[in-house]
């Protein structure tokens, strides 16, 4: 379960933060509540809470992005009228990712993010085509004992995505 959440986190911050042609907004500085819904899956959503300031918005955005130059064949991220739609074509382990996400909302106060995915050659267990959404909620100011980039995850487990050196080792190898 712990490896599936990081590896959604993963793909959902590099599909938000693959933007070549288009910027996507920083978000509120401020204690944010994720909550992660796979369509149609048994899989029970996911709800964690991410720390995050202006700097680490922006470190998140530096350190996806080259990945998703590196292994994204088509990478096309557009503003719309209610938000920002990407649409992507990406190979990781020897696996073919094709994926189309769609940003609605603001990054002030909440936005929904839905990935629609399909894989050539998907994890074991997991399914070829999947509907990911990630709907997000600014709570207010980060808690005393946080700092800009703390993620807590279901049980009480820990991350900071500043460090993403721990976070490569998870993600799969080329």
């Amino acid at each position: 379960m712990m490896r599936l959440t990081v590896m959604c986190v993963a793909a959902l911050c590099a599909s938000a933060a693959a933007a070549d042609a288009v910027e996507l907004p920083t978000r509120k500085a401020g204690l944010w509540e994720l909550t992660m819904l796979r369509a149609g899956s048994a899989t029970p959503e996911v709800t964690m809470q991410h720390c995050t300031d202006e700097a680490t918005d922006k470190q998140m955005t530096a350190n996806f992005s080259p990945m998703a130059k590196q292994n994204c064949a088509k990478n096309d991220n557009q503003k719309t009228t209610t938000g920002y739609v990407t649409d992507s074509v990406c190979s990781f382990g020897g696996s073919t990712l094709t994926s189309h996400s769609e940003i609605i909302g603001d990054f002030n106060s909440g936005y929904t993010m839905t990935v629609t995915s399909s894989s050539d050659k998907p994890p074991p267990g997991m399914p070829p085509n999947s509907t990911v959404m990630l709907q997000a909620k600014w709570l207010g100011a980060c808690g005393a004992d946080q700092r800009p980039g703390d993620i807590v995850m279901p049980g009480g487990f820990r991350m900071n995505i500043k460090d993403m050196e721990k976070l490569k080792g998870l993600l799969p190898k080329q």
